[in-house]
Order: C-alpha cells, then sequence, then structure tokens
C-alpha cells in the first residue's frame, strides 16, 4: 500500500509542475485557451506518464494536443530539472473527457427539468 501513496505523491507532483511549465514557460502563439492539468498517472517503473488535459475556451483542440506532444521533450527536461526522480518519465498528453461529459450530463438534467416544469 505504501508503494500506491508513493505513486499518489508523484502524480501529483508531476501535475502541478507540467500545469506550471505549461502555463508559464510554453511560448507558444498557437497554443490557445485556459488548458488546465487534471490528473497525472505514472506507470509504476515511472517510464511513462499519461497526462489528462482540458481545454476551455480553445480554439482548436486537436491543434493545441499537437502542440503539447511536440513540446513533451521541453516539458520532460524541465521536469527533470524540478523533480529528483530516477528516471523522468516520457509524457503522453490525452484530452479528459470526464468535464465535457459532466457538463454535458448537466445540459441534459437541465433540459429535463425544464421539461417538467411546463
Amino acid at each position: 500500500m505504501a508503494g500506491n501513496s508513493r505513486m499518489n505523491k508523484i502524480d501529483e507532483e508531476l501535475r502541478k509542475e507540467i500545469s506550471s511549465i505549461i502555463s508559464t514557460e510554453l511560448k507558444n502563439p498557437h497554443l490557445t485557451g485556459l488548458i488546465s492539468v487534471t490528473k497525472v498517472k505514472t506507470t509504476p517503473d515511472l517510464r511513462f506518464a499519461k497526462v489528462f488535459i482540458s481545454m476551455i475556451n480553445e480554439k482548436s483542440k486537436k491543434e493545441n494536443l499537437s502542440i503539447l506532444k511536440q513540446s513533451s521533450g521541453y516539458i520532460r527536461s524541465s521536469i527533470a530539472k524540478r523533480i529528483n526522480l530516477r528516471n523522468t518519465p516520457e509524457l503522453v498528453f490525452e484530452f479528459d473527457e470526464s468535464l465535457e461529459y459532466g457538463s454535458r450530463i448537466d445540459e441534459i438534467l437541465k433540459d429535463i427539468t425544464k421539461d417538467i416544469k411546463h
């Protein structure tokens, strides 16, 4: 069980650092909107880290994801300087669909309650 809490700490530390790097260090004019790192899931051997992101007010999700993938080497090297890990994991960026899914459910529920009230 102790290994699990260690992995959770590593995931959380990576989430904070990646968030910080994306918001303060990535200077790409094509990166649009508010990009938020919602969760990081690292493999137990620390070779890979899935980075889940959500975006608000973005012009193009696909373009933003592509830019993040292209910047992953830079982000990874910045992490290596900030966090003392034996291996700095390779970053794999993915959309976190849970926020969109949640807001879609909210919209459906609003529509249903509107229909009930009439």
